[in-house]
């Protein structure tokens, strides 16, 4: 939003930004990030102008705990948001974790629904009162900024509801964000439950209320915008709509229906726009999870025009079919502009161009990447470029890197694959055989790095268009209910096979050390 509309819809209030694909975003199956990872989504956050980072649940593991602290020391302008549940173990744990930030927070949350308190929590009504009444009090004696959460608000006796977010602002709470927590509300439901909290909540004024949107029947930036409507100040959501089963409300849309329908929603956010589409790139590169071509505001195909009455529209006047431009949210058009000729200086600036930015050894390893693929292909699109950058993004803190592969294929078998990986800095190489070239591939990775995963997915499409694109393989492994996706890109289709499969291996080896964390006790 410009700085005009900013002080033009200053009568209405600003809507905080509050981003947990660090969080929520992880909890989706088969989403995993490396320490470093999170780190570059929350630089990107910060600099993007996200109000709150949600970095992680510190007690789920020495893991999580890490990357919130991390985060936390590194952030300039966002809060960094530790979440709890209600119990002092979780917040102390979290207020460690977020004690070297510059504004931290706590987010404590317990579930109210009957449903919840009686199957999930086996608690009594007044035992989760005293419950809120305890955890926001001692998290309110760790840090000023403290958020609480009523766990499957939405299902929640309306009675109840508005007598326990009161005991929480009374305990201290600074914001009251009201979950959808399995995305069961439709719009006007969630407006009116906005609506009734400010009516009849006592001192509802000394907090900011917060939206926790779930996207289960697709309704979740609806149900977020319908908050916003009814007086909500806070909307928490991910970038690409990342979370768990079908996702939370999706950051990049929010933003700009607030931005666009300034009309009809005259709040505004500090978000700049300009990096919603690398933002939306780099979460996808670093969880694997490709962004849908029809996904609204960043998808491939959200300025596409193919129909004939379009495109004349478009001729005409964009704005005939555009409500927004593609330079709006940092969608620019492919364009052919480098080749095997270009310097190192070049690929720097294109590639900050395309929303990214490597250290040395990370760029070093993509621009003779890009060099050999020049070498190879007749033209390299900026989508080819992109694609070799995600892939040395994606591997940067790999224990287990591909070296070298050879395969031998052809309609007699059995196919044949010569491997060669480097495994926690020692390398080893097998041949293995298998019905095709990429059974062979895989059985070869296997017999080097032994594991119990399956195999769920097995996927190619190609980059670009012509016989030497690029071919991008997408590789889904399963391991005792923990699921992973690796993604990579290369001319040659092999090579990309087993660097997704390598790929997925080494998020696999993260999520391992991902535990549930012990019961909660006070």
């Amino acid at each position: 939003m410009t700085d005009s509309m900013k002080q033009s819809g200053a009568k209405a209030d600003r809507v905080y930004i509050f981003d947990t694909t660090l969080r929520d975003g992880e909890q989706s199956p088969g989403a995993s990030m490396t320490l470093e990872e999170k780190l570059q989504i929350a630089e990107l956050l910060d600099s993007m102008g996200v109000d709150v980072i949600e970095a992680g649940f510190p007690i789920a593991s020495n893991g999580d705990f890490e990357s919130v602290s991390e985060v936390a020391k590194l952030m300039k302008n966002a809060q960094v948001c530790g979440l709890a549940r209600a119990g002092a173990k979780d917040i102390d744990r979290a207020a460690d974790a977020v004690k070297h930030a510059k504004n931290p927070r706590i987010h404590t949350f317990i579930s109210t629904s009957p449903l919840h308190m009686k199957h999930k929590l086996q608690m009594e009504p007044d035992e989760v009162m005293e419950a809120i009444a305890f955890s926001v009090g001692h998290a309110r004696n760790h840090v000023e900024n403290v958020e609480w959460s009523p766990e499957d608000a939405t299902r929640t006796d309306r009675d109840f509801l508005c007598a326990a977010v009161e005991t929480a602002i009374k305990a201290g709470a600074t914001t009251i964000n009201i979950p959808d927590t399995v995305g069961y509300t439709v719009p006007q439901e969630f407006f009116d439950i906005i609506t009734m909290l400010r009516a009849r909540v006592p001192n509802i004024d000394k907090a900011i209320i917060s939206t926790h949107c779930h996207n289960d029947l697709g309704l979740a930036v609806a149900n977020s915008l319908a908050g916003v409507q009814a007086g909500a100040r806070q909307v928490e959501c991910t970038i690409n709509g990342l979370g768990e089963r079908a996702g939370n409300a999706a950051l990049e849309e929010i933003v700009m229906a607030l931005n666009v329908r300034h009309d009809a929603m005259p709040q505004w956010t500090n978000i700049e726009t300009t990096m919603l589409a690398r933002a939306s790139k780099l979460v996808s590169s670093v969880t694997a999870f490709p962004v849908q071509y029809n996904k609204a505001v960043v998808g491939q195909n959200a300025f596409a025009h193919e129909s004939g009455i379009h495109q004349d529209g478009m001729l005409k006047n964009n704005q005939t079919y555009e409500i927004m431009t593609p330079e709006s949210v940092g969608i620019s058009q492919t364009s052919l502009v480098m080749g095997k000729h270009s310097g190192r200086h070049a690929f720097r600036e294109k590639i900050k161009a395309l929303g990214y930015e490597l250290g040395d050894n990370q760029l070093q390893e993509a621009f003779t990447r890009f060099k050999d693929l020049a070498d190879r292909k007749k033209h390299v699109f900026d989508d080819d470029i992109v694609a070799l950058v995600d892939d040395e993004v994606a591997k940067s803190a790999d224990r287990v890197k591909l070296v070298s592969l050879r395969v031998i294929a052809g309609s007699e078998g059995p196919q044949k694959a010569t491997l060669k990986l480097e495994i926690d800095g020692k390398e080893t190489e097998i041949d293995s055989t298998g019905d095709g070239p990429v059974d062979a591939t895989f059985n070869a990775i296997n017999a080097l790095f032994p594991h119990e995963a399956n195999l769920q997915l097995y996927q190619v499409h190609a980059v670009t268009e012509g016989t030497d694109a690029q071919a991008e393989v997408s590789v889904r492994l399963e391991e005792k209910g923990k699921t992973v996706t690796g993604r990579a890109a290369d001319t040659d289709t092999m090579v990309a096979s087993a660097r997704a499969y390598v790929s997925a291996l080494n998020k696999l080896l993260i999520k391992r050390e991902k535990q549930a964390p012990d019961s909660l006790t006070a």
